[in-house]
């Protein structure tokens, strides 16, 4: 008798550790997925801002750059001190893209990771 018993408490905690590691494999499972989620529509959400941003920034080079032209009479001359104005602004962020970026990707995707 206490050999059957001992089998069967055996087997109930053999079928309970595989319950429970099927279990916590379904909730990792699910927990990538939510932050694969998160991540991508973030990412999405960044790209398509990102586009209407360079799409604004070009009408307003233009529009700088022909005011420039006009301003200096010579339309070339605009546009050149637009690029000028492009080229210094990647010069200074070519010099910080370090602490730009990892700043700011850091803190952005440790809220998604980390965060609920």
């Amino acid at each position: 008798m206490p050999l059957e018993k001992l089998k069967e408490n055996a087997e109930e905690i053999q079928e309970n550790v595989k319950a429970a590691i099927e279990s916590t494999a379904a909730y990792y499972k699910l927990l990538g997925f939510k932050i694969a989620t998160k991540a991508t529509v973030i990412l999405f959400k960044m790209l398509l801002m990102a586009v209407f941003f360079l799409m604004a920034l070009v009408f307003i080079s233009i529009a700088l750059a022909l005011y420039l032209g006009d301003y200096y009479g010579n339309v070339s001359l605009g546009f050149l001190i637009v690029g000028g104005i492009y080229f210094v602004f990647v010069l200074f962020v070519y010099l910080l893209k370090d602490k730009i970026a990892e700043t700011s990707i850091l803190k952005k995707f440790s809220t998604v990771f980390f965060n609920d």
